[in-house]
């Protein structure tokens, strides 16, 4: 656990790829010409370790299918296998997450789009009222561990890219729970299928049976918000890292560009009820203290594996600087959202969380900016690489044979 250990941290500093199964239908080509995409190279790769991140999480579909009879698609083992051997090319750690899985689709994350670009055929959130697929889900994970434990660059097993059982229940269409509310939802369906808590243990005992050094992600449901952290579960396991992504608040990280409301520092309806409050460094505090209390409580590693503000709003480069200051005060490691791959057709969108596009809406090349400015300070501190580390469990075993 030398790479989550909070006293010597933060050791991993990075960034999330992501992935998605192509759908020829909806993507047109623009997603690549492969069963995944976007394309991801070497040189996209190296380009990062370059530029100083030590640290790859990669949110990826799972191995398994989404629908019966939940098998292993080779297709997308082969995709990881690829991934993997280029990040480790580069020199860099790896986190492997899933984003996907027997019973959830990767539709989960686009609720509001429904209607528009895709329609309701391709929603699929059973896992979490069925039983069986959450069996393969634990199947699925045997299996990645199984496979992937004994690879130096892996970091961690990540179970699930944000459980949204609070929202979506087990049919966004049908069964939508929309539940927001922590204790509401406990009080509701604690120990049900809906319950991440009875759940991602038994991911965690299978991974177990097969692996029992790889450390394990665990984020908590409510897309694994800050809010929600307090409501998990802890598991007799000392090498669990429980994880938080942070977006909050969502009206100032993710605004477009053409509907620009609020700045940091300023003012910024934060609590959603129609008037504004003051937005700045004290907000993240206050924030983060729910962070100190877990940490605090339970004494476990707990990392940030998702965080991140679209590249356009106001005050973007000083929230940023903040934040990251916060997570160093307290040795947590974090992973931006996200790294884009230069493959073209892809970069033709606007791409708003591009960390290299700087803030002008319209910009597709890289620039120098005042973000980027503030993320290459902070993973200039990053020493922790795959060769480094591989070193220095050398130099310990021969310390401790002589």
């Amino acid at each position: 656990m030398i790479l989550w250990n909070l006293s010597t941290g933060p050791q991993l500093r990075g960034v999330n790829i992501y992935q998605s199964r192509v759908r020829w239908e909806l993507d047109y080509g623009c997603r690549g010409a492969g069963f995944i995409g976007p394309p991801y190279t070497q040189d996209d790769f190296n380009r990062l370790s370059a530029l100083g991140a030590n640290y790859v999480n990669i949110s990826h579909p799972g191995l398994f299918t989404e629908s019966p009879p939940y098998i292993l698609d080779l297709e997308i083992q082969a995709n990881l296998d690829s991934l993997l051997e280029m990040i480790a090319q580069a020199n860099m750690f790896a986190v492997i997450s899933f984003r996907t899985g027997p019973g959830r689709s990767e539709f989960t994350f686009m609720l509001e789009d429904i209607g528009d670009w895709f329609d309701e055929s391709y929603l699929n959130d059973s896992v979490w009222q069925d039983r069986d697929a959450q069996n393969a889900w634990v199947a699925m994970w045997k299996h990645t561990a199984d496979r992937y434990k004994d690879n130096p660059i892996v970091a961690g097993y990540d179970l699930m890219v944000e459980p949204n059982s609070n929202e979506v229940g087990s049919d966004a269409i049908s069964d939508y729970l929309d539940i927001w509310d922590p204790d509401e939802f406990y009080t509701l369906y604690s120990d049900s299928l809906y319950d991440w808590n009875q759940f991602y243990p038994r991911i965690v005992q299978a991974i177990r049976t097969v692996d029992d050094m790889t450390p394990v992600l665990v984020g908590g449901n409510g897309y694994s918000s800050v809010p929600w952290l307090p409501y998990l579960k802890l598991m007799d396991d000392d090498r669990i890292v429980y994880t938080a992504h942070q977006y909050s608040p969502n009206q100032f990280t993710h605004q477009w560009y053409d509907s620009i409301k609020c700045s940091y520092p300023g003012r910024c309806d934060i609590n959603w009820d129609g008037k504004k409050e003051e937005f700045d460094e004290t907000y993240l505090e206050e924030l983060f203290m729910i962070l100190d209390e877990f940490i605090a409580e339970n004494e476990v590693p707990l990392a940030v594996n998702e965080c991140g503000v679209v590249r356009w709003v106001p005050g973007a480069a000083t929230f940023m600087n903040d934040q990251l200051n916060l997570f160093e005060a307290r040795g947590i490691n974090y992973a931006l959202w996200m790294f884009y791959p230069s493959w073209y057709p892809y970069c033709e969108m606007r791409e708003a969380h591009n960390i290299l596009w700087g803030p002008d809406p319209d910009n597709t090349e890289n620039v120098s900016s005042e973000l980027l400015d503030v993320i290459l300070t902070f993973w200039k501190k990053n020493v922790m690489r795959p060769s480094t580390l591989i070193n220095q469990i050398l130099f310990n075993s021969w310390i401790m044979i002589q």
